[in-house]
């Protein structure tokens, strides 16, 4: 089935955006070795913040600011940045591409949420998936061998936060202005992260350090502008499979980073979950073009 050049474009950006993101954790993980972990939080969301409302306001005006739901503004935020949070802990202890492919089962958890919190059907093969993912993300985790150790379950507290934020951000993105939703991100983060500024500042030991944490703000900024415009160019059913990229960059800066390379078991959980992954997205393509066509018959007289 051929591309549109509006879909070609969206995959292009989401797979730029994925290079950022991934470019991101390769430089958590470096920087998480010098800099302490709520100063680079911090700074990484001060310089979205800054960014996203240097480019938007003079464009859009204080209009941009205008949401129906502050409360809810204010929740994604908070959710983003204890995900965030629990990525930075996360790249500290594990490698970046490992970390990667467990954060990449939260479509497969959202699938999971819908299930049973709220109650609607879903297919055989969609629980399958389900389940080949966990089991993928058990592989990489391995609970009881003898390289196990607790801040192996960090990553699990990212995709749980990371899950509500992704449900929140679907309710909102139904009303709200995704560039607004996006500057609250950046502001909300940053005010609450400055909260712990005080007692996590020091003095950098080597100006080198700020290059990197201004590389990580590049990359955040730079990776959600991308996502976002992809999916103004293209539905999500037809990008999600393309988010699974961000596996192979993150083996890929892993490698040139750390000299990192996944062990078998490792690589075959990564593997599992990007394909139950990517064949969720494909089911989920299939039923909305299934349900467009099924609206669209001509009524029986």
């Amino acid at each position: 089935m051929s591309r549109t050049p509006s879909a070609l474009a969206g995959i292009a950006l989401v797979i730029a955006a994925v290079a950022c993101f991934a470019t991101l954790d390769t430089t958590t993980k470096f920087v998480s070795a010098s800099v302490p972990l709520l100063m680079a939080l911090w700074f990484r969301y001060f310089f979205q913040a800054v960014a996203t409302t240097a480019v938007v306001l003079p464009l859009r005006g204080l209009s941009v600011l205008r949401t129906a739901h502050p409360k809810f503004q204010c929740l994604r935020g908070l959710l983003l940045l204890l995900s965030s949070l629990f990525a930075f802990l996360s790249l500290k202890y594990m490698p970046v591409a490992e970390f990667t492919a467990i954060g990449a089962i939260v479509p497969l958890l959202i699938t999971l949420l819908a299930a049973t919190a709220l109650g609607e059907k879903v297919s055989a093969l969609r629980w399958s998936l389900v389940i080949g993912g966990f089991v993928g993300t058990l592989i990489i985790i391995r609970p009881g061998g003898e390289d196990f150790n607790w801040t192996l379950l960090l990553p699990l507290a990212m995709v749980a936060t990371n899950t509500g934020f992704q449900v929140l951000t679907s309710k909102l993105a139904k009303t709200e202005d995704p560039i607004t939703m996006h500057l609250y991100t950046g502001w909300v983060g940053t005010l609450l992260a400055a909260l712990a500024l005080p007692f996590a500042w020091v003095s950098l030991p080597a100006w080198s350090l700020w290059g990197w944490l201004l590389l990580m703000g590049v990359a955040a900024t730079v990776g959600h502008f991308m996502l976002i415009l992809g999916y103004m160019r293209a539905p999500a059913a037809t990008l999600t499979p393309y988010l699974y990229a961000q596996i192979a960059f993150a083996m890929v800066g892993g490698w040139i980073a750390f000299s990192h390379v996944p062990d078998g078991w490792s690589l075959l959980g990564m593997l599992m979950i990007a394909i139950c992954g990517a064949l969720g997205a494909w089911l989920t393509a299939r039923e909305s073009r299934a349900l467009k066509e099924f609206r669209i018959l001509p009524a029986e007289s």
